[in-house]
């Protein structure tokens, strides 16, 4: 497996930056979606949509999916563990709680990739602080569900584990994707593979429970929805992932649910209006610092300071 970068370049911030406003797009999107549409459905709906319009994509750029078993055999299991298992609970689970609050529980992403990579990679090894970013950010997401999760266990409380659930598939993605470059697979082909093979694997599940045509038309509104979702938050938004992730690692690219909660929150309140309560913003705040540890900066730092200034110099 090819190294990765540590510390990423100006270019890979950039694009992280990008992504994180596509991605936090995506809780405003099914918030809108979810109030017409069931869960199977927009999931369907989102990754089918995505997967059309990156082959034509590939097809005007002239980019050839791979056919081999070997890389459609990685499609299918990056599909399971990055679009089908995450998307269906993230849906569902937004169906009891604020998006706001999902994208806040998705971003303990890194901290489960931190010990994933630890266990599965030779590069991304957790170090004492990253292991303590680990720690903060549990308690942060701990402290932000609350403590009347222990005396009951209410659909509110089920749909948060859910999105953890989705953190971890995440994080078991991010690693598992990682070998994409090192079968000589580009971003694009490598999205356009992951989302058909989604599609295939969740079309017969959503014909067989929800049902679609039994369902009534929805409004305008929930159909640029579906179509948002689909084609910024799935389809640009992967092939940027996976350019992210072929040279900064699998814990660089899911630092991106540090940022996504501020968007998310932010659309949450001003057009669905969202309200937050105190609990969750203290807890996105442990978090936050969770994930600064994990990246390392401010151990970087402490070092720098504490580094004596060569002689002569004041």
């Amino acid at each position: 497996m090819p190294a990765v970068n540590r510390a990423m370049t100006p270019l890979e911030w950039t694009l992280l930056l990008t992504l994180s406003l596509l991605w936090g797009g995506s809780f405003f999107f099914v918030g809108v979606a979810v109030k017409e549409l069931p869960p199977l459905t927009i999931v369907v709906l989102r990754v089918g949509l995505a997967a059309l319009a990156l082959h034509a994509v590939t097809r005007i750029m002239r980019l050839g999916v791979p056919a081999t078993r070997d890389a459609w055999s990685a499609f299918f299991a990056m599909g399971l563990l990055n679009n089908v298992i995450p998307f269906g609970l993230i849906v569902w689970g937004q169906t009891h709680i604020a998006s706001g609050v999902a994208a806040i529980l998705n971003a303990t992403t890194p901290l489960f990739t931190a010990v994933v990579a630890h266990l599965l990679t030779a590069d991304e090894k957790l170090t004492a602080g990253r292991l303590l970013g680990v720690v903060v950010g549990f308690v942060g997401v701990a402290f932000m569900i609350g403590g009347a999760a222990l005396h009951a266990l209410d659909h509110g409380v089920l749909a948060q584990i859910a999105i953890l659930g989705a953190a971890l598939s995440y994080a078991f993605a991010g690693v598992f994707g990682r070998r994409f470059r090192a079968m000589g697979i580009a971003p694009i082909a490598s999205a356009t593979g992951q989302v058909t093979a989604s599609t295939i694997l969740l079309a017969p599940a959503a014909l067989l429970v929800d049902r679609p045509w039994m369902l009534p038309w929805p409004s305008a509104q929930a159909l640029a929805a579906v179509a948002g979702l689909a084609l910024v938050s799935t389809a640009l938004a992967y092939v940027l992932f996976f350019r992210i992730l072929a040279t900064a690692g699998a814990l660089n690219a899911a630092l991106v649910t540090f940022l996504i909660p501020v968007s998310a929150a932010l659309l949450g309140v001003l057009v669905l209006g969202e309200t937050l309560q105190p609990r969750h913003l203290a807890g996105m705040a442990l978090i936050w610092i969770g994930l600064a540890a994990v990246d390392g900066r401010p151990w970087r730092a402490l070092r720098a300071r504490r580094r004596p200034s060569p002689a002569g110099q004041s």
